[in-house]
């Protein structure tokens, strides 16, 4: 495999890491936003050899929801609602670091080596992709800012994205658009959902939710 899918894969990974750590709310719809790039980019990549103009155009539906339409919602509800990443964590910051260091070696170890069989020659970008998606899952669970968890999220999609890809499992453009356009639903009923909570508890901190009452 050439270094190039492992650069992209790699840049993907380190997005996930930095939101983990970054406070300021249009840095982590930023982030999102070079993450996305770069798993496009290596959807690209692993499809140059079988381009059609369906592809072509599955792949720019994927770059209006990814790189446009979804941080256009997400900064919109930043700034109509004034609201702010939540900062807090489970966590503290030196606890946060230490988990995303035991993740990162549990991705890498023995455990998981069975599954370079399925990947032949793209065992570390595999192991990036496996690496991402747990670290993308911890940022669901450490959060306690529902925009966050919201970013956290998206990022388990495109961590799924880059293991098809290192697995070679074959998607058909309308497997692809289907799922792009979930993807556009869950983002719209998101911001809805999102701007629906801030309005009635004047937060996205999720700790807010133990007010509801029935």
């Amino acid at each position: 495999m050439t270094e190039l899918p492992i650069i992209l894969a790699g840049i993907a990974f380190m997005t996930i890491v930095l939101i983990q750590i970054a406070r300021k709310s249009m840095l982590v719809v930023e982030l999102f936003v070079v993450q996305s790039a770069a798993v496009i980019a290596l959807l690209a990549w692993s499809s140059r050899d079988h381009a059609t103009l369906t592809l072509v155009a599955t792949i720019l539906a994927i770059v209006a929801v990814k790189l446009f339409v979804a941080p256009f919602f997400l900064k919109r509800l930043i700034a109509t609602h004034a609201s702010r990443f939540s900062s807090s964590t489970y966590l503290s910051g030196p606890n946060t670091l230490i988990v995303l260091a035991l993740i990162i070696a549990l991705s890498s170890s023995y455990l998981f080596k069975p599954l370079a069989v399925i990947a032949p020659g793209a065992q570390t970008l595999l192991f990036l992709s496996i690496a991402s998606l747990f670290c993308a899952l911890f940022i669901v669970i450490n959060r306690q800012g529902a925009l966050s968890q919201m970013i956290g999220i998206l990022s388990m999609e495109n961590s799924i994205v880059m293991m098809a890809l290192a697995a070679g499992l074959e998607q058909s453009p309308a497997l692809q658009l289907g799922i792009t356009f979930d993807l556009l639903l869950w983002v719209c009923v998101a911001y809805i959902f999102l701007s629906l909570l801030y309005r009635q508890f004047g937060s996205l901190d999720v700790t807010q939710l133990r007010r509801l009452k029935d």
